[in-house]
C-alpha cells in the first residue's frame, strides 16, 4: 500500500527512525491500554517522564494543572502499585498530555475499567476534543465507539464501515 501521514503538515511516514521517535515523544501522546507506569517512579514522575526524557524543563504549573483535571494531584506522590485502575489510567492520559501533543492516541483506555470509571475517563477524553486535541481511540466496546464523532469498523484488517 502506498500513502501519506500527515500531521500538523509534517510527512512522518518518511522520516527516519530518530526524527520519528523525536516527533512522536513531542508531537503525540499516547496512552497504552495497560498503562505501561514504570512501577518505581511516582505518579508525578511517570507523568513529566516524557518531557525530561526530551530534555526539557517540566512546567511545574502545566503538571499542577493537568492532574488537577485529570483529579490526581493530590496521588502525585504515590506510586503505581498504590493507585486504583482508573488512577494510574488517569497518570497516563497525564504523561500522554504533558507535552501538549497535537493528536493523543488510546488503545482501549476504558478496557480494563469498572463502568463508571470509564465513564468518567471518556469525559476527559470529550474534554480534550472540545479544546481542539484530535483523539484516535482504539475499542471493542460498542458503548465507547457510540460516542465518537466519526468511527471506522475494523474486521481482520480491513474497513468494513464508516461512520461519519
Amino acid at each position: 500500500t502506498s500513502g501519506r501521514i500527515l500531521i500538523d503538515g509534517n510527512e512522518i511516514n518518511k522520516m527516519n527512525t530518530d526524527k520519528l521517535a523525536i516527533f512522536r515523544r513531542r508531537q503525540i501522546g499516547i496512552v497504552y491500554q495497560f498503562y505501561n507506569l514504570i512501577p518505581i517512579l511516582t505518579a508525578e514522575e511517570n507523568i513529566t517522564l516524557p518531557i525530561e526524557l526530551d530534555g526539557k524543563d517540566v512546567d511545574k504549573e502545566r503538571l499542577e494543572d493537568v492532574m488537577s483535571k485529570l483529579g490526581i494531584l493530590d496521588k502525585k506522590n504515590n506510586l503505581p502499585n498504590q493507585l486504583s485502575g482508573g488512577q494510574q489510567q488517569r497518570v497516563s492520559i497525564g504523561r500522554a498530555l504533558m507535552n501538549a501533543p497535537s493528536v493523543v492516541l488510546a488503545d482501549e483506555p476504558t478496557g480494563n475499567l469498572d463502568s463508571r470509571t470509564g465513564k468518567d475517563i471518556m469525559d476527559i477524553f470529550h474534554e480534550l476534543h472540545n479544546s481542539g486535541n484530535t483523539i484516535v481511540l482504539i475499542t471493542h466496546d460498542d458503548t465507547v465507539a457510540r460516542q465518537a464523532q466519526r468511527s471506522i469498523h475494523i474486521l481482520d484488517g480491513h474497513v468494513r464501515e464508516v461512520d461519519a
